[in-house]
């Protein structure tokens, strides 16, 4: 979800200023206390019920804080803004804030606070992207269309200042733990009464406040000294470095111009020469992060799942790895990744194993394709080098004319998304919002949910997760969701190809800057070396 709409692994922005460069090599205090970070341009304001991709979200994660926080080396969920979240049937949920909770303009953190924000995220007109995340809410469907016969959800009330009870329309066991997705997170009044105010400098309850923005070159956070949490953060200063090519934003972290990269290129992990460049700055953990191919099924070429499954396997997954990304990444096997509370392993079995002699029979089966078959991506997430080998295997394996046609930016790729004006494949990067195989399905395989970019519906794969969504316990529902990705895997909407670890590097300026196994920014523990 983190990120919804489509995740994505590296800088993502319009262009590199000449003025974005330096992490502290001599300046003034200020710069000197100041940490640089590559970055791209969000896709909408930074609002958290409107946010669902990572550049975006990388930043309202350090603006708020929420009911609860994952575990930067676990992603196990624990409270945070919440004192306590309890029920009794997993339908109903009362939920407890604590007391002294402010946000950067001094108003109070309060139950009021949350309800507003989710009933202005689930409103309609509002068309918020992460829409969909309300929608197990009581009333969700009266508030929800283009035209509402509700102005809030009646499943939400607040009881006193610090407390506030949800009502969902059915049972979801897992609901305390998707808590921690920046969609639920808190708004302040401002927004509501200066929306243009708020947008122009966002007001959060986190571990940062806004200092300023240049649009297309940089954004930047001062440390919020009145943060409640129980762990403070140390930096004094973050800025967000707009980049168009990773490769240039690698390049400047191993000079020391830049301080942090939150993801490599695939020519830096080419015999791990990442690690020789940054070496105690290199980091890696096991993540919830993949790669995938999505079919335009509003597209009648692509309407066949044997057509699909032919040309998922025709893809050379390890041969891929091994010759873009250096061995690091992971030859999918499934939807989710081994970090995912509930992963099952070889999931997708024959369909995602490279065999050339069943992917021609399956394509012949299917009739054939009448080419040229189109695969896109945006260039400036470093996707090129492996959109061409995919686009190369399949037309080998195939002999289908398989081309790799991207597009400049990521930007125009989820415009071409939201308006369903994709003609062949295009790439898909997964960032799981929270830690469970639930955040790999729901919003992307559900019919009409948030991600469901391919137009894709099956009411069996509905019914499975709302059955899911609906077990007594957590590994009943870890089990329903495991049988609902077999059977979208059997439809193939979209084609695994890769799960990726969580992969980050540090210039010599810095002494932690971690991320969590959902690849979200920790910045809590981003920190300088004493000696700057």
């Amino acid at each position: 979800m983190r990120r919804l709409v489509t995740a994505v692994a590296a800088a993502l922005a319009v262009a590199l200023l000449a003025t974005a460069c330096g992490g502290g090599g001599g300046g003034d205090d200020q710069a000197a206390q100041t940490i640089g970070i590559e970055w791209g341009e969000p896709e909408n304001p930074l609002i958290p019920g409107n946010t669902t991709e990572q550049n975006g979200g990388d930043v309202i994660d350090a603006l708020f804080a929420g009911l609860v926080k994952y575990d930067v080396n676990t992603a196990d969920p624990s409270n945070e803004v919440a004192e306590s979240i309890t029920t009794t049937d997993n339908r109903n949920f009362t939920i407890r804030i604590e007391p002294g909770w402010t946000f950067h303009d001094g108003t109070p953190v309060t139950a009021q606070s949350f309800v507003d924000s989710w009933n202005w995220t689930a409103y309609g007109p509002n068309a918020a992207e992460a829409q969909s995340f309300m929608e197990k809410i009581d009333g969700y469907d009266e508030v929800s269309t283009e035209a509402p016969t509700a102005p809030t959800m009646r499943g939400l009330r607040v009881v006193d200042p610090q407390t506030f009870t949800v009502a969902l329309t059915a049972p979801f066991t897992i609901f305390p733990l998707t808590l921690g997705y920046s969609a639920y997170y808190p708004l302040p009044q401002k927004f509501f009464t200066d929306r243009a105010g708020y947008e122009a400098a966002p007001v959060g309850n986190g571990e940062f406040r806004f200092e300023s923005r240049t649009p297309n070159q940089s954004l930047t956070l001062v440390r919020n000294d009145q943060y409640a949490g129980s762990v403070r953060p140390q930096a004094q200063r973050l800025e967000f470095r707009v980049y168009s090519e990773i490769q240039t934003a690698y390049d400047d972290v191993v000079s020391g111009n830049l301080d942090h990269i939150r993801a490599m290129p695939s020519a830096a992990l080419a015999g791990d020469r990442w690690r020789t460049d940054l070496g105690g700055g290199a980091h890696q953990k096991e993540g919830l992060v993949t790669d995938s191919l999505g079919f335009p099924l509003y597209d009648p070429r692509f309407a066949n799942p044997d057509l699909r499954k032919a040309i998922s396997m025709a893809i050379d997954r390890q041969a891929i790895v091994n010759q873009i990304f250096g061995g690091v990444y992971r030859p999918a096997t499934g939807y989710a990744t081994s970090a995912a509370e509930g992963f099952v392993p070889n999931q997708c079995g024959e369909f995602c194993t490279f065999n050339p002699q069943r992917a021609q029979q399956l394509l012949a089966q299917a009739g054939g394709f009448q080419g040229p078959l189109t695969l896109t991506a945006n260039s400036d997430g470093g996707h090129d080098p492996y959109m061409q080998a995919v686009a190369n295997s399949i037309r080998q394996t195939l002999g289908i004319d398989a081309r790799y046609t991207p597009v400049p930016s990521f930007s125009e790729q989820r415009r071409l998304a939201n308006d369903r004006g994709f003609t062949g494949l295009f790439r898909n990067g997964w960032q799981g919002d929270y830690p469970s195989i639930e955040t790999f399905l729901t919003q992307l395989y559900r019919t009409d949910a948030s991600t469901n970019d391919y137009g894709y519906s099956n009411p069996a794969v509905d019914a499975a997760l709302s059955q899911a969504d609906q077990a007594p316990d957590i590994a009943s529902a870890d089990q329903g969701y495991a049988a609902a990705e077999r059977l979208v895997l059997n439809d193939m909407p979209n084609i695994p190809l890769w799960s990726r670890p969580v992969i980050y590097g540090n210039s010599a300026r810095v002494a932690e800057a971690e991320h969590n196994p959902l690849n979200r920014q920790d910045t809590a523990t981003y920190r300088l070396n004493p000696q700057g």
